[in-house]
């Protein structure tokens, strides 16, 4: 398909001769007499670029460019002026016009333009593609209540500003909400920098993290930005933030308030603008009581709470995280994509995975490699996953006669198991289960 183009003019012989122009360099074109007429066929036909007049009747150019740019952002508009000013230029440009071009036209700029306009259009939609795949990759997986409620802490949070701290067990994927929650905010555009704080040793986190100049201690052999500095107008992501000392959580503290700091051995002070989203499997107001976190440090980070379930509180979504990720095997490693068993995914469901999404993914991988038939089944589970307490279960409820017994063992049985997960709290048992605590009390009194 060639390319459309919307001539908007009330002059007829800018039109003639710039249509029948552009025609013959391969493009669809269109035409509009005012800024009304234009609107609709916007609406109506979606070209990839518009030509546009300044000086029309009823509605001017910058009236139309508003209207087009608020209803179909990725349209590209090009101003043509006879009466082109510097003023003009810089209020279309701001409204969103990729380009000016002054009458009288020649015909070899207005194609640069129209080709320059196109071609940023094309990486624009290249951009917009490659971030949805990104988002796709972080995608939080899974439709479990808990996984659920998660998604929507991270709907609302993502587009402000606001400082996060995510909490949640090692392995539940912390960083992968961090990274989540980057990609639907304002800053998507800008760095993700990550930063290990339990990794980096603590002679050298000042460096790591606020850069160094050239010739400050013997290892400095040139100048070097720090994670700050990199992650300006973006995001810095503090990783296991309960690992840092003392000291460096104070000098945190106080680049996290003043957004400025100083290069270790430099005298100019830096301004960044960062968001920041901290991270920690710790209980970070117990850190406090023990005197170990800094209670001004944890208020200043935790403007909003987010706690990553662990796997064994949001057991139904293991069937489609394993699928997705005997997808990505296949992919990392270039072989047949290997299947699974309803047994084999009863096992794995009944496990309580104490290393969370991060242990169940390490398996599944093992499996899809050390498997030797297309389908993965129970025998191909290595201990200790691999218990026969589902087996069991099952045996015993095909031993019963009756359905309504039959279905009584098993509600006994799915009932224990979820208390057992949620630690024996009614309260969140009932609300993972989809019940209400006072008929799961009820249950819990029958079936004890």
């Amino acid at each position: 398909m060639f390319p459309s183009v919307l001539i908007v003019d009330d002059e007829p012989s800018i039109l003639q001769s710039l249509s029948g122009l552009l025609y013959d360099e391969g493009f669809e074109v269109l035409t509009a007499t005012n800024g009304y007429e234009a609107l609709k066929i916007i609406d109506s036909e979606s070209p990839d670029l518009v030509l546009l007049d300044i000086w029309m009747p009823g509605i001017d150019g910058i009236e139309t460019l508003k209207e087009i740019k608020k209803n179909n952002a990725f349209i590209q508009v090009i101003i043509i002026s006879g009466h082109g000013t510097i003023e003009t230029a810089v209020k279309a440009t701001k409204l969103g016009a990729f380009d000016l071009i002054e009458k009288p036209l020649s015909i070899d700029k207005v194609i640069v333009a129209i080709n320059n306009a196109l071609n940023f259009r094309r990486l624009e939609e290249e951009n917009r593609y490659l971030r949805k795949k990104t988002i796709e990759k972080h995608s939080i997986n899974g439709d479990s209540y808990p996984t659920v409620a998660l998604k929507k802490q991270i709907a609302i949070a993502a587009p402000t500003d606001a400082w996060i701290l995510i909490t949640g067990e090692n392995g539940t994927g912390k960083e992968l909400v961090a990274r989540t929650i980057h990609q639907l905010s304002p800053r998507a555009d800008q760095p993700f920098v990550d930063v290990s704080c339990a990794a980096i040793p603590e002679e050298l986190i000042e460096s790591e993290l606020f850069g160094h100049e050239k010739g400050v201690f013997t290892e400095a052999t040139g100048k070097k930005r720090g994670k700050f500095e990199l992650a300006n107008n973006g995001t810095i992501f503090l990783d296991e933030v309960g690992d840092m000392s003392l000291r460096t959580q104070a000098k945190i503290l106080r680049v996290l308030q003043e957004q400025k700091f100083q290069r270790v051995g430099g005298s100019r002070t830096l301004s960044v603008n960062v968001r920041v989203i901290a991270a920690s499997n710790k209980d970070l107001e117990r850190e406090i009581e023990k005197g170990s976190f800094r209670e001004d440090l944890y208020f200043r980070l935790n403007v909003i709470p987010i706690e990553v379930p662990s796997l064994r509180n949001r057991c139904e979504d293991i069937p489609l995280l394993v699928e997705t990720f005997l997808d990505e095997s296949a992919k990392q490693n270039h072989s047949k994509r290997k299947g699974i068993t309803r047994e084999a995914l009863d096992i794995l469901c009944a496990y309580s995975w104490p290393g969370n999404v991060r242990e169940l993914k390490n398996l599944v991988e093992r499996m899809a490699i050390m498997a030797e038939d297309d389908m993965i089944d129970v025998s191909d589970i290595p201990a200790p996953y691999n218990s026969n307490l589902g087996e069991d279960v099952k045996s015993q409820l095909f031993i019963i006669n009756q359905l309504k017994d039959a279905k009584k063992a098993f509600e006994k049985e799915f009932i224990q198991k979820k208390l057992l997960q949620h630690d024996n709290n009614v309260a969140k048992t009932a609300e993972s289960i989809g019940v209400k605590q006072s008929y799961l009390y009820k249950k819990l009194k029958s079936i004890n």
